[in-house]
């Protein structure tokens, strides 16, 4: 599990604005460290967002995304109170799933 994103969510208008900030070492390609030994892909490769339960978002990230990746979208039909819940998997098999409520 890594470490805990950072998720912002305000509603703006018919409009819900939401900001995730994702720590992840994002290791897009085979490299090998000092000693020689090969050091494999490691990133994150699936992101979902929900709200309320309901599917919001669905991103396939492949390797060129940058370490701690930020991102921002927008969904129609959240309210003031509601729950956004954003999840991620890697291609180690880690999740991470953190939370934000709506505000103004």
């Amino acid at each position: 599990m890594g470490e805990p994103m950072r998720v912002r969510a305000v509603l703006n208008g018919e409009w819900t604005e939401v900001r995730v900030l994702m720590k992840h070492v994002m290791l897009s390609r085979l490299i090998w460290d000092k000693t020689g030994k090969l050091i494999k892909p490691h990133f994150i490769q699936t992101v979902r967002g929900t709200c309320n339960g309901k599917e919001v978002l669905h991103v396939n990230f492949g390797g060129s995304v940058a370490r701690d990746p930020y991102f921002s979208f927008k969904f129609s039909g959240g309210k003031l109170g509601d729950k956004v819940v954003i999840s991620w998997v890697d291609t180690e098999g880690d999740q991470r799933s953190d939370e934000a409520t709506i505000t103004a």
